[in-house]
């Protein structure tokens, strides 16, 4: 007896991370018959196993010890990880509850008085025996050991190895870590075939455009549709097409022999497989294998909340969200580190006029964050110091956002906020003097900046007067060593200098560091090979080296000069520059990393892109050029547009990459081999003519990539079935001669649809493929045409003299 009793207090006394562990009662095979049942009470509570008794079926007793969840849960790990509960909406019970294994309902949950609480979903037959399977999955089956429920058709947070979701099938995560109750994020296999993670807005319902997409549509082709997302017995998760092939989430697994492996959508929306050792001794957590999407924070809702709550800002930590009221701010419910932030203090135009006094405000600068969907008004072109006076002086303003010559005005509630070291900003919030609760940089008014120096050598000046001579000594020579290393900062070797606009200089050293020896390979083209590297910034910021096979012969002020040039080019569709390598003979280019990867494996992969999405990569990328070529302060000819060229980032929007090689590279660099730039396929035909070379020669290359994105095909390709194909250019101006654009399409609905649109756009790619450079239009005029505001005429023969029909 006393054995027994020291065995049962040692089994409630196991720690566990948020909930209080019950003891367990085994079956040899996991069969349950009908009738039997088990009941929510503090420390006498029993359990259904599996027949390995890896899983167990009953009651947890959370950290309120008056309250239960109807769970399963690993058995044999310290922490007892939860895989599925019951009644999502609803699925804490109250102790002295009771669940029966009914004939007729299967699951019955009740409550202390009787009251149903839950059950499992209509049974169509009867209910002989719950099985709880080595899998984890509880299934309720007939004599005949037909299933009739289980509990893999009805998920919740978690999918398990052997489990899949079919077409409109999702997870649901939970609110919080402690709180079951069903949270913000989904995980849906729609019935169009395509895998997606959205937010709701709760209590509804209602969806929100995806933050993460499979594309596994199949709008151009039924056949590579997606039908249900697998997770297999050796651990890798997919969606299965209708063809059969299979589309992976991510490549990395381990092995289901030696590990626990389950796919969690965690309460924060980030949905990640992990893994733990099936024999491990002592605490041992679960790892992760892969997490998607990359960064949590950059989702943005338009019609309601990130990751975390208003007025809040979302930090990536080790690939999970951490959230952080600014300056000024404080949690509303203290309980909820991701919840919303609350002033701490009030801000209004009337409770401003009627403060006895006018200094009300001071500014908090934060860099490289925003609150995107929250602002009422925008002015361009702008400077950061007309930014910060502008919110300063306006008692609707809460915070303004300056980047790219822009400001951006926001009024409370904040919404969506984030820190993205690619958005190169000022945030400038204002906050009532006296209220500040985080130590950050401040920018003074304008108009206090003398008195902000004149201060400073005050207090400079009181502390070396209120001090012995030996003391004085110290710091006049503290102050003449700070000074020696600002001069050195500024005037020292040119490897070392940061250039103006926040481009930072890196060593080789460095980089080699970021790149772990230049390993992973994302690209290579003519001009060098690009690399994937990790800045240690924070938790570890990704961006893509480019090391330069060739730079231009001249001084390094002039190379210095140049990238000062391109540092100056900021727009939503152009890849940023964050920095350079300028040490002996290397020469590297730094860029923020875009995790979608080229147009070019966008278009012509197995999935087509859909109409609309073709549509925002045209426009992207025809703005882009507009800016180049005459919004900056230098104008900027790319000469290498090209699919591989554009990027997609995280929302699939066209940024245009390497427009700066324009400027750095020899001439006599190229893909063909000659005294021209450009690759084969998209270079404008003075190129070959001893001509002038101006923007003209972008406005080509854009018409040839224009055509490729609205046929989703190569402007080359030899391989295609017949000959008078093979050249995009010539077969869309022939298809146009003769009124069969169905075909340019391969006949897809969508387009077909919006057939003026479809006409419109191939007549812009048309008058851009002229071989006479005057015909073709600027690209502020392919702008203007592609929205439709100024007529597209009937575009001549872009090859008058090379055309023989």
């Amino acid at each position: 007896m006393e054995m027994a009793f020291t065995v049962r207090l040692l089994l409630l006394l196991i720690p566990s991370f948020f909930v209080v562990p019950i003891s367990v009662f085994s079956q040899t095979d996991g069969k349950v018959a009908a009738g039997a049942s088990l009941s929510a009470t503090a420390g006498n509570n029993s359990s259904w196993l599996s027949p390995s008794g890896d899983f167990a079926f009953g009651f947890r007793q959370l950290e309120n010890k008056d309250l239960f969840l109807l769970s399963i849960w690993y058995a044999k790990i310290p922490d007892r990880t939860i895989v599925w509960y019951a009644n999502g909406d609803s699925p804490v019970a109250p102790k002295g509850s009771v669940v029966n294994l009914t004939a007729n309902d299967g699951l019955v949950l009740t409550s202390p008085q009787g009251q149903q609480l839950w059950k499992s979903e209509t049974i169509v037959g009867v209910v002989a025996f719950g099985v709880l399977n080595d899998t984890g999955n509880f299934v309720l089956e007939d004599d005949n050991s037909e299933s009739l429920w289980e509990t893999f058709k009805n998920p919740t947070h978690t999918m398990l190895p052997g489990q899949d979701i079919e077409k409109g099938g999702k997870l649901s995560s939970q609110q919080s870590e402690t709180n079951f109750s069903k949270g913000r994020f989904q995980l849906r296999m729609q019935n169009d075939g395509n895998l997606v993670l959205n937010s709701i807005n709760l209590p509804t319902e209602f969806a929100n455009q995806p933050y993460y997409a499979s594309g596994t549509t199949g709008e151009s082709n039924s056949s590579t549709a997606g039908t249900k997302l697998e997770f297999n017995s050796s651990g890798y998760m997919y969606v299965l097409r209708e063809n059969g092939q299979k589309f992976n989430l991510k490549a990395e697994t381990v092995s289901a022999r030696s590990y626990y492996l389950r796919a969690t959508l965690n309460f924060d929306g980030v949905f990640a497989q992990y893994y733990h050792p099936r024999n491990s001794t002592g605490n041992v957590s679960w790892s992760r294998v892969w997490s998607l999407p990359d960064n949590i924070c950059k989702m943005v809702v338009e019609s309601g909340l990130g990751v975390c709550g208003y007025n809040s800002i979302c930090t990536l930590k080790s690939e999970r969200p951490t959230c952080e009221c600014p300056s000024g701010f404080s949690l509303l419910d203290s309980n909820d580190p991701y919840g919303d932030c609350k002033p701490d203090f009030i801000q209004g135009c009337e409770e401003d006029e009627l403060s006895p006094t006018k200094d009300l405000y001071e500014v908090q600068v934060l860099t490289n964050i925003d609150w995107p969907t929250s602002d009422y008004m925008q002015f361009y072109p702008y400077t950061a110091d007309g930014c910060n006076e502008s919110c300063f002086s306006d008692c609707l303003c809460a915070v303004a956002i300056f980047r790219s010559e822009t400001c951006w005005k926001k009024k409370l509630p904040l919404s969506n906020g984030r820190v993205d070291i690619g958005l190169n900003s000022q945030a400038f919030i204002k906050v009532r003097k006296g209220n500040s609760t985080l130590q950050v940089p401040q920018l003074p008014r304008p108009d206090d900046k003398k008195r902000k120096n004149q201060t400073a050598l005050i207090r400079v000046g009181s502390a070396l007067l209120g001090t012995s001579a030996f003391v004085n000594f110290i710091l006049i020579a503290i102050v003449w060593l700070g000074f020696l290393v600002i001069y050195k900062k500024k005037h020292g070797k040119s490897n070392q200098q940061v250039l103006d606009l926040n481009l930072r200089s890196f060593s080789y050293e460095e980089l080699e560091e970021a790149t772990n020896g230049f390993k992973e390979e994302l690209g290579k083209g003519a001009f060098g090979v690009v690399y994937k590297g990790i800045l240690q910034i924070g938790s570890g910021v990704q961006v893509a080296v480019k090391k330069l096979n060739f730079v231009l012969q001249d001084s390094e002020k002039e190379f210095k000069t140049e990238l000062n040039i391109i540092g100056q080019t900021h727009h939503k569709n152009l890849v940023r520059l964050v920095g350079y390598c300028d040490q002996g003979q290397q020469r590297l280019l730094v860029y923020e990393f875009l995790s979608n990867g080229t147009l070019a494996s966008f278009l012509f992969g197995d999935t087509k892109p859909s109409w609309r999405q073709r549509i925002d990569v045209a426009f992207g990328v025809a703005t882009g050029l507009l800016y180049l070529h005459e919004e900056c302060s230098t104008q900027i000819i790319h000469c290498d547009i090209k699919p591989q060229n554009i990027l997609l980032d995280d929302y699939y929007y066209a940024r245009i990459a390497d427009f700066g090689l324009a400027k750095l590279l020899m001439m006599n660099q190229s893909q063909t081999h000659t005294a021209i730039r450009g690759t084969k396929g998209y270079v404008a035909p003075e190129w070959f003519r001893n001509m002038a070379i101006t923007t003209k020669v972008d406005v080509y290359s854009f018409g040839v990539v224009l055509l490729e994105v609205i046929c989703c095909r190569r402007s080359v390709d030899m391989e295609t079935s017949s000959d008078e194909r093979a050249i995009l250019t010539d077969w869309v101006y022939d298809c146009y001669l003769e009124g069969v654009l169905d075909a340019v399409v391969d006949y897809e609905v969508e387009p077909l649809q919006d057939k003026t649109k479809l006409e419109r756009f191939v007549m812009v790619a048309i008058w851009c493929i002229q071989e006479d450079p005057s015909l073709r239009p600027t690209m502020r005029k392919v702008v203007q045409m592609l929205e439709g505001v100024v007529e597209v005429h009937v575009p001549p023969c872009p090859s008058p003299y090379n055309r023989t029909g």
